[in-house]
């Protein structure tokens, strides 16, 4: 028994990829809690706020069923307002939002066009779904264009769906969201942009990259409650029709037990805190300017402008000494191999958050200098 997944395990080891849970140790430089919300002291009284106020731990069903609280149509409600969507669904993670928009609203006839480097949530959802898929090159708007009219002079007639992260997980790097809702209302498709490494951070009140184009029927995003906002979940944003469409029709929303109502409270108190979170997200954007000069000056690594800093050292071998070598000198930085990223572009992925301040940042910057120069191919 369990034979044929032995040899998997073992044919992972000898590739040296072989995934292991470790624990959170050493100074931050892995994690997506940008704002440092998630042991702030506004989310912990929010926490406990609910709690008296008798809010219910566990939702104790799905949506449909009992597990509707009224805490979720709270947040619902001041999410659609606050992101200036028509309406909005929470769920219990993005990974799960993700799987409930293109396993369900992407219908058959219809053309998903992604970007060869969206999350693998997306993948999975797009495998469930029944609509036809196809990759366009990272962040090349003319390369999307080019597949919605080949769809079209081969005979595609129903909608084309364009899949992008505003903000990438991998790189750091912003998606071209002006040519990308162009290319939309040029060809009656429809924009679906996951936020999930902006929402919090970047924007107006940390509405998103994406932000100047909610309330668009042609818009959908998805903005994660877990990185920047400090808690757990997720909210789809969008069309009211299409919110409704999801209720009725997707699995991973009909039979998906509710989010707990607690921490669906602990959300709503997280919007509160990006709305009037301008110093956090200033103090951020100083620590990423900051974090990119000394980069360029200590290691001359081109620098991504965002919280998110990749630090490309091909190998996959190379990136794991690498990355035990800074774990060792008391920095929590990861390494980052295949297939989560293209064969020979493993790297260190430098998270950048409020829970370190400029001192430690030198110091880390300082560290991986120095390994680097040691740990040359």
């Amino acid at each position: 028994m369990y034979k044929s997944h032995e040899r998997a395990l073992e044919a992972l080891t000898r590739r040296g990829r072989l995934r292991a849970l470790a624990p959170a140790t050493g100074l931050d430089f892995s994690s997506n809690d940008y704002l440092a919300l998630a042991r702030s002291t506004e989310l912990r009284d929010a926490a406990r706020s609910a709690v008296l106020r008798d809010v219910s731990i566990g939702s104790g069903g799905s949506r449909l069923l009992r597990g509707n609280d009224r805490e979720h149509e709270a947040l619902e409600a001041e999410a659609a307002a606050f992101f200036g969507a028509e309406c909005a669904l929470f769920f219990g993670g993005g990974f799960l939002a993700n799987l409930a928009i293109f396993s369900t609203l992407p219908q058959r006839g219809d053309l998903v066009v992604y970007d060869e480097l969206i999350h693998a949530s997306v993948h999975d959802g797009m495998r469930l779904g029944k609509a036809d898929c196809v990759s366009a090159r990272h962040n090349d708007a003319q390369a999307v264009e080019d597949a919605i009219t080949h769809w079209r002079a081969n005979g595609g007639t129903g909608t084309p769906w364009i899949a992008v992260e505003s903000l990438y997980s991998m790189d750091g790097d912003a998606a071209p969201l002006d040519e990308l809702i162009a290319i939309a209302d040029r060809h009656s498709g429809v924009l679906v942009i996951d936020e999930a490494h902006a929402t919090g951070v970047m924007g107006p009140m940390g509405r998103g990259l994406g932000a100047a184009l909610e309330g668009r029927e042609n818009v959908v995003a998805l903005h994660t409650c877990g990185k920047a906002l400090g808690a757990m979940g997720a909210l789809v944003t969008g069309p009211k029709i299409l919110c409704d469409y999801i209720i009725n029709r997707s699995r991973p929303f009909i039979y998906a037990t509710a989010p707990s109502p607690l921490i669906t409270s602990v959300v709503r108190a997280s919007l509160l805190v990006s709305r009037f979170g301008a110093a956090r997200r200033d103090k951020l954007a100083a620590l990423v300017a900051f974090a990119g000069a000394r980069l360029n000056e200590r290691c001359g690594l081109p620098v991504s402008g965002t919280h998110i800093q990749p630090v490309i050292v091909g190998s996959d071998e190379r990136a794991t000494r690498l990355a035990a070598a800074m774990q060792q000198r008391g920095f929590d930085i990861r390494a980052v191999r295949p297939p989560t990223v293209p064969e020979g572009t493993a790297r260190l992925r430098l998270m950048l958050t409020l829970n370190v301040d400029e001192a430690q940042v030198a110091a880390v910057i300082d560290a991986l200098a120095e390994e680097l120069e040691r740990l040359q191919p």
